[in-house]
């Protein structure tokens, strides 16, 4: 695992989304995960619904079934499982601005989106008959317990998908002291863990591991987009040099994460990995 050299939690992960809160949807989008470029000629929107539509794909959801998206953002994605494959959608996210700007733009009783954190979740045993993770479990300070935590909600015989940054597995010193290490501290990763480690973690909670797909020659045209649009906004708003001029402003350095992130995909050190399992 990379672990960053000051600790986070999920009070600094709510923090960080909090304060960025204006830039992730005018950088990334109401999404708030990467695109999947297969043809390289969709839009930013085609290539996010993309994604989600893979991960339903590896779910085999089914009208009607209870699912829950684990770290929803904005509810994108949970919108879009609730309309297009007709599923009752709970989706949880640490953010308070999250949760407040989803509620007042897209006010409706499917998804039901809840403030909460996914390791202290409260939901009965065998509430789920499909959990998704598109990368949240980035963000967890005890991954082992997030995995717990879907062996648990899952009824038997139910699905789970996880769409996970990963480091490579063995980074050079270079890789791990000027790009993930930081990426990790900046982006609010208590840790960053390889294929193998999740393929471990998944064995030892006790889910049948379906498959895994390397996505990052896919996604990473998601991280020259978004640095585009911080670049132009730094040249076009007031606001944006503002807030990176700011020294009390711990989050500024998101901008240059952006770049990290970039260089770490073109380089190998990072992968972006979607695992797909089942509960027996």
């Amino acid at each position: 695992m990379i672990i960053p050299r000051t600790a986070q939690t999920a009070e600094s992960v709510a923090r960080h989304y909090d304060t960025l809160d204006r830039f992730y949807r005018e950088i990334w989008g109401e999404h708030v995960h990467h695109g999947l470029w297969r043809g390289g000629r969709e839009t930013p929107l085609d290539a996010v619904e993309a994604l989600t539509a893979l991960v339903a794909e590896r779910l085999e959801l089914k009208s009607g079934q209870a699912v829950c998206d684990v770290g929803c953002g904005y509810g994108g994605t949970s919108r879009l499982l609730a309309d297009r494959w007709g599923c009752d959608v709970t989706g949880l996210t640490l953010s308070e601005k999250q949760l407040d700007y989803a509620q007042r733009a897209y006010p409706r009783p499917n998804p039901v989106l809840l403030r909460r954190d996914w390791l202290e979740n409260g939901f009965a045993p065998e509430s789920f008959d499909a959990v998704l993770s598109i990368e949240s479990s980035e963000h967890m300070v005890d991954k082992p317990k997030f995995f717990a935590e879907v062996v648990r909600t899952l009824k038997p015989g139910g699905r789970f998908a996880t769409c996970v940054w990963l480091s490579s597995e063995k980074p050079g010193a270079a890789a791990i002291r000027h790009l993930l290490e930081p990426i990790c501290r900046e982006g609010r990763l208590p840790s960053m863990g390889s294929e193998s480690e999740y393929r471990a973690m998944i064995r030892d909670c006790g889910l049948e591991l379906i498959g895994f797909e390397d996505l990052t020659a896919f996604v990473w045209k998601t991280w020259w987009l978004c640095l585009v649009r911080a670049v132009k906004g730094v040249l076009t708003q007031r606001s944006y040099r503002n807030f990176l001029l700011d020294p009390g402003n711990g989050d500024r350095l998101f901008a240059v994460t952006l770049l990290r992130i970039l260089i770490a995909y073109r380089t190998g050190a990072m992968r972006y990995g979607l695992f797909w399992a089942r509960k027996a």
